[in-house]
């Protein structure tokens, strides 16, 4: 059982702004990211019969957290294929990793087409630490990042979001890397040290352990509490709500 945390635990009230991944830490959509690569998979693993079929542990361990090309490289990588890159811009009917990354998009954003609720417990703590006068972001892998806020009614709150388009502008390599993290950081004209790092996935854990930030807040959705420690979570908790 999962100790409750308090501000004086986890010493998030004494930064100066925290930096919060997305899709799993104040919305549901990681959820909705698992269906979405799992659909896209089973249809292109039919044809391949030979290769082992997409299993549940494989979003966690090839997916979760990456930015959306690395995702399609590394879980191809774990089967054994290679396929050609194609352009950024490639149709998604064509078996390239741009293809399929293209095609995982179409999917993920017919289903949250449908509207986004966040997470109570995210929304609680979002605006406990807005209270209190902490400055937040926004730093998700996911290009689709502005959608998924504005369709769960959080867009207000974030006045810089690092997500997939901006990491690419700039050059910065996803997670694990912590450029977007610092990145993000910097936009709010704050060094690291300051800034508290929230994350659900293993990969982004490893990115706010890798760089210099105040402290890691992992939220388990699934990854596992001793996984997210390992990768180098400060504290993790089950819900924000837990840290009020």
């Amino acid at each position: 059982m999962t100790e409750l945390l308090k501000p004086l635990d986890t010493g998030w009230a004494t930064a100066s702004a925290i930096l919060f991944d997305l899709d799993g830490v104040l919305t549901p959509t990681a959820t909705v990211h698992e269906r979405a690569w799992q659909e896209l998979f089973d249809g292109f693993l039919a044809s391949r019969p030979d290769v082992p079929a997409y299993r549940e542990n494989d979003y966690f361990d090839h997916i979760d957290g990456k930015p959306r090309f690395d995702g399609v490289r590394d879980f191809l990588a774990s089967r054994g294929i290679v396929l050609p890159e194609g352009p950024t811009d490639e149709d998604p009917t064509k078996v390239t990793v741009q293809g399929l990354g293209n095609r995982k998009n179409e999917v993920f954003n017919h289903i949250v087409s449908a509207g986004v609720e966040p997470f109570e417990g995210s929304v609680l703590f979002l605006e406990a630490v807005l209270e209190r006068g902490l400055m937040v972001a926004v730093v998700s892998s996911s290009r689709n990042a502005p959608a998924v806020l504005k369709a769960a009614g959080l867009d207000g709150h974030f006045s810089v979001v690092v997500d997939g388009v901006v990491a690419a502008a700039e050059g910065l390599p996803g997670k694990p890397s912590p450029a977007t993290y610092q990145y993000a950081a910097e936009l709010l004209g704050l060094p690291s040290e300051e800034c508290v790092v929230v994350e659900d996935a293993v990969s982004g854990v490893r990115a706010g352990h890798a760089g210099r930030f105040h402290s890691v807040i992992g939220v388990d959705r699934g990854a596992g509490r001793q996984t997210l420690l390992d990768a180098g979570a400060t504290h993790v908790v089950n819900d924000l709500q837990e840290l009020l």
